[in-house]
């Protein structure tokens, strides 16, 4: 139901703004701001979901080589000892989780074209767990929130941007990315544990998070090591190499089990083409009420707003200009990036802006996008605390990306 309330509000505060506006400012041409980026927005919703029909085909049909072959089941039980603490309601070797580790290591590499199919199929097989089909159950909502959190420790594409920007160390902005996403993927787990009355202090979690931290180190220390230009090709090589091994084993394995692959492919794939259709009228309602929001300057007068307000408390303000990534970052991926890149030619790659909005960008995911895509693929209506969860993790992620910046950089 929150979410029914956020999307009414987008639309009615968007209306009353835009009125006074038109009414009392003299902007005659507010309106048809509007009504050009609600249609494009539209249009857009549809594109994205369209565009997600081949990959999710073809990722969906590599599944279902690697359900047949048991392949995802020897994931599903590898990461299980983990994966049981935090979701307590799902089957121990569930194929649920094996599809939830292989869309966590994804998300981990920056690869969003792969992330996106493994976390849908997670999410379809967690609804046939589901005894209420229309409410999200609490596993549903604790691999949303996972991803909201958006823990990804090599950021592919922003060391890429800020490489093309001119930046003259792009990877600089590693270290303070990588604690604030792990921040945020750790309040994401408490947050989870607090609505769910969860004891996550345990051996096996513990363990996790070690291991975790160990990688992100090795990971770190790796990158430090490449020249700057070579930073973006190397570490997009090290995710394919990852995800294609993955694929030769799913079809390896097939193999072996004698399964008919290109079959399982195709059986997989329709599957994919169905998901990514029933995705569309969520996501154009989600991104034409975002489209209006900004259309009409809301978001800039939020923005101007906590520029005002902290400047009246003494606040150093330096952090001000990187607001807007901030806030759209919940809300578009794509509205985010262009926003970054603006900032970045405005205020150059290697400004404190620059990196600051570099680090928000790589530190959480698009809280809204995901609640939209995944729970609209499986006909969830009833989120329940899914988007404040999901917020909340996405908060603590920003906040720890603005003092990590200022510690590292100014």
């Amino acid at each position: 139901m929150a979410l029914n309330y956020v999307w009414l509000a987008f639309f009615l505060i968007s209306f009353v703004v835009a009125l006074f506006k038109t009414l009392v400012l003299g902007d005659a041409a507010v309106f048809g701001d509007v009504m050009n980026s609600l249609m494009a927005s539209t249009k857009t919703g549809a594109e994205i979901s369209l565009g997600l029909i081949g990959v999710m085909g073809f990722w969906l049909g590599i599944m279902r080589i690697g359900e047949k072959a048991g392949v995802i089941n020897v994931f599903a039980r590898l990461v299980n000892p983990f994966y049981s603490k935090l979701f307590p309601g799902v089957p121990k070797e569930n194929p649920a989780m094996g599809s939830m580790v292989m869309n966590f290591s994804a998300t981990m590499l920056g690869l969003d074209n792969a992330a996106t199919p493994f976390g849908l199929k997670a999410m379809q097989q967690l609804q046939d767990l589901n005894p209420s089909k229309d409410t999200a159950s609490n596993a549903q909502i604790a691999l949303l929130v996972l991803n909201s959190a958006g823990v990804v420790i090599i950021p592919t594409s922003v060391i890429a941007l800020r490489l093309a920007a001119g930046s003259a160390n792009p990877a600089d902005i590693l270290v303070p990315t990588l604690i604030s996403t792990f921040v945020a993927f750790i309040v994401g787990i408490f947050v989870i544990a607090a609505f769910q009355r969860i004891n996550v202090f345990k051996l096996p979690v513990l363990v996790f998070l070690a291991s975790f931290i160990a990688i992100m180190v090795a990971l770190f220390y790796w990158v430090q090591s490449l020249p700057p230009a070579e930073i973006a090709p190397r570490t997009a090589s090290l995710g394919g190499v990852i995800i294609f091994g993955v694929i030769v084993l799913f079809i390896v394995a097939g193999l072996r089990k004698k399964i008919v692959v290109y079959e399982a492919f195709i059986e997989g794939a329709k599957e994919g083409f169905l998901t990514a259709v029933n995705i569309i009228p969520y996501l154009v309602g989600m991104l034409a009420a975002i489209s209006v929001f900004r259309a009409t300057g809301c978001m800039d007068y939020v923005v101007n707003g906590l520029a005002a307000l902290f400047s009246a408390m003494g606040v150093n303000t330096d952090f001000v200009p990187a607001l807007p990534v901030m806030f759209m970052k919940p809300l578009s991926g794509g509205g985010a990036r262009g926003l970054m890149v603006d900032i970045l030619k405005t205020y150059k790659a290697d400004s404190f802006v620059g990196r600051l909005v570099s680090v928000l960008q790589g530190t959480t995911e698009t809280t809204f996008y995901v609640i939209s895509v995944y729970f609209g693929s499986v006909n969830i209506r009833n989120t329940r605390y899914a988007l404040a969860a999901g917020l909340i993790a996405d908060f603590a992620g920003m906040v720890a990306a603005i003092l990590l910046c200022y510690v590292f950089f100014h």
